[in-house]
């Protein structure tokens, strides 16, 4: 029998801090933006500061929010459930409120599910491809799935378990902060189609904006197994301006050349308070307003030849 759930408001939430800008244009475009709701209908871990059973309330919420802007889309950075198939049905039946075009992507915690369900989770979440792009005006979109290669995504017996083993047993060998099963890494293939479609993002002048659940920069025991290979190709590509992530809850930001890494706090942590974010996507720069626990940030884009262009001019 499917249950039925029921969520209260927990109240207006306000910009975690209001940041003083000279230019009062209004942005070229808006995104919405949430980090690991991580919903299971099961008791909270106070030791771990989580609360499972309030993300719905807290994604209400948000889009209570969202729904009052003007937003391209809202992107959910991974780990919608905590583990369990049928948790999907509660968490993604908020999204039915959302006005606005959702993009989820999935995170470690949503192939925490019965083996048979493995190979449905990127149709479960309405991704039409593992990793796709889009572009709005001269802003490309790349999303990206990070558990390619992992212990629990792939089916069992799949060779990318295999590859996901040997991975990290040799950095594991080498002492890496990030040697942890809960981390994980892209495909050769994933990695090459990231590489052309960053090629042909610098080629046409567009600045890329991409979305994994997990962390590359700076320095931490979440961040992707293959991090430094991966923060190879980003600096390589002018065009990579900026990588939201989640799954360290705690949240985190630093800036890598002409690429901003922005750590989105997870949803699931604290009992009452919430956290996400909508980011204003200006001609040379991105302002993030953060709710609740996120925080507020400026992020600079870098002019050079490759991004003399108008984000909204063709060709």
């Amino acid at each position: 029998m499917r249950r039925v759930f029921s969520f209260c408001h927990m109240g207006v939430i306000r910009p975690a801090y209001a940041v003083i800008m000279t230019d009062i244009s209004a942005p070229l475009f808006s995104f919405g933006i949430v980090a690991d709701p991580q919903y299971a209908d099961v008791a909270p871990r106070p030791d771990m500061d989580r609360y499972y059973a309030q993300s719905p309330g807290k994604l209400t919420e948000a889009i209570d929010v969202f729904n009052a802007h003007d937003l391209a889309f809202v992107v959910t950075l991974g780990d919608i459930i905590d583990h369990g198939w049928d948790n999907f049905d509660a968490v993604l039946s908020c999204y039915d409120r959302l006005r606005h075009r959702s993009i989820l992507l999935p995170g470690n915690h949503d192939f925490a599910v019965a083996p048979e369900h493995l190979t449905e989770i990127h149709r479960r979440l309405a991704m039409p491809s593992p990793w796709y792009d889009f572009a709005i005006g001269k802003v490309r979109f790349v999303v990206l799935d990070g558990n390619d290669v992992s212990l629990f995504a792939p089916p069992v017996g799949d060779p990318r378990r295999d590859l996901a083993e040997k991975r990290l047993a040799a950095l594991q060998e080498a002492g890496a902060i990030n040697a942890h099963r809960w981390n994980a890494s892209f495909s050769d293939g994933q990695r090459e189609w990231l590489a052309k479609t960053l090629d042909a993002a610098d080629a046409s002048g567009e600045r890329a904006i991409l979305f994994c659940h997990y962390p590359l920069y700076p320095q931490d025991s979440h961040n992707m197994w293959d991090a430094p290979e991966i923060l190879d190709l980003l600096m390589a590509h002018p065009s990579a301006k900026a990588w939201f992530c989640g799954h360290n809850h705690k949240g985190n930001y630093a800036q890598l050349g002409h690429t901003h890494f922005v750590n989105v706090k997870g949803m699931v942590d604290t009992q009452s308070q919430n956290t996400f974010a909508i980011a204003d996507i200006y001609e040379h720069r991105i302002e993030i307003k953060g709710f609740g626990r996120e925080e507020s940030r400026t992020l600079a884009l870098s002019v050079s030849a490759d991004t003399n262009h108008s984000l909204f001019r063709s060709g």
